[in-house]
């Protein structure tokens, strides 16, 4: 049976900007056995070739088609939305750029949606200019809700930090289509070209990773090397399908045999 991986990054493949050891070794595992696998990532300042480079320069050999971000899945949301609309940005290259590939023009004036993403570039300036722009009728658009971004001097403030001011602004609730939204769950599966049953999603927070592999119904596998403990697990109502300390706990040949005894359970309830 064939299958493939949604990987998450930091706290899955590095911490910081430090490799997580095993991390390169896995990797290179699937591209050796021609296994299909995706790093989706909450992050949109960085477009696929800044985010492949960082990869590139941690010793991981990766391309950019294995890179998929929410500035990409918000972008292709909103052209399916409203082809060859407008928007206002808070945010940096990354989701301008995807906005630009996906027919969308950045307008500081009556745009269509405001569309908000990662980044250090804000000001009030544009937090009261989108402020006007939403009660005058535009969408307000998070990319993510994470309320913070960890950087190696500490916790920032992340999207969803930005998002709530908005929204307790204007009384009007962002949509999201970053992790766990199954917008960007989905996007990224067709990416891979595989079916749900076929679609592993490895991740280190449960409130993203996990969930929307939950939602999504594809297997999941939590890393402990990042933002979640084992004590954590007591909190959340639903859990991941395995546990491992580490992405370097991973092997091929144990989740091959994963996914075909699922298809077989599946293929039972089926009939």
């Amino acid at each position: 049976m064939r299958y493939g991986f949604l990987i998450d990054m930091d706290g899955v493949i590095y911490r910081g900007n430090e490799l997580i050891s095993g991390a390169d070794t896995f990797i290179q595992h699937l591209r050796d056995s021609g296994t299909p696998f995706l790093f989706v990532t909450n992050n949109s300042q960085g477009t696929r070739r800044d985010v492949m480079m960082k990869i590139r320069r941690m010793g991981i050999c990766v391309e950019e088609h294995h890179i998929f971000t929410c500035a990409i899945a918000t972008a292709r949301f909103l052209a399916r939305q409203r082809p060859d609309g407008t928007a206002f940005v808070i945010g940096e290259g990354g989701l301008l750029n995807a906005l630009h590939h996906n027919g969308y023009a950045i307008v500081d004036h009556d745009p269509d949606y405001v569309v908000v993403g990662e980044g250090r570039a804000f000001n009030m300036e544009s937090v009261e200019k989108a402020v006007r722009m939403i009660m005058n009728g535009a969408k307000l658009i998070a990319t993510n809700l994470d309320p913070n971004c960890p950087t190696p001097h500490g916790l920032r403030p992340g999207c969803g930090a930005i998002v709530a001011m908005l929204e307790a602004a204007t009384g009007r609730k962002a949509f999201s289509v970053g992790k766990p939204s199954p917008v960007i769950m989905r996007e990224a599966r067709k990416e891979l070209g595989l079916a749900t049953a076929e679609t592993l999603m490895i991740g280190d927070t449960m409130e993203t990773d996990i969930l929307g592999g939950v939602q999504m119904g594809c297997q999941t596998i939590l890393v402990l090397s990042g933002s979640t403990s084992r004590e954590d697990l007591v909190r959340y109502a639903y859990c991941p399908d395995h546990i491992v300390n580490s992405i370097s706990d991973l092997c091929d040949q144990t989740f091959a045999a994963l996914f075909a005894e699922r298809a077989a359970v599946v293929g039972v309830e089926a009939g």
